[in-house]
């Protein structure tokens, strides 16, 4: 995927199929994190209770597969 001006806005008037494959959410309630994982191709979700010091190194992988992205 191009992440220049001209490519966005070429993709913006075309016409597309997205399909969202998978989707992941971080949520905090209670003094719980708990991670929801859906897997929209096979209609799974997991859910994991997840410790605050994997919660606060969450930026560090981020960017980690940021780096590997670019």
């Amino acid at each position: 995927m191009e992440n220049s001006a001209t490519g966005e806005a070429a993709a913006a008037s075309e016409p597309t199929m997205e399909k969202i494959l998978y989707s992941a959410e971080l949520r905090h309630e209670k003094g719980k994190c708990t991670l929801t994982i859906n897997d929209h191709l096979h209609g799974n979700v997991e859910v994991y209770v997840v410790p605050k010091s994997a919660v606060q190194k969450l930026p560090f992988y981020l960017a980690m597969v940021r780096s590997k992205l670019a």
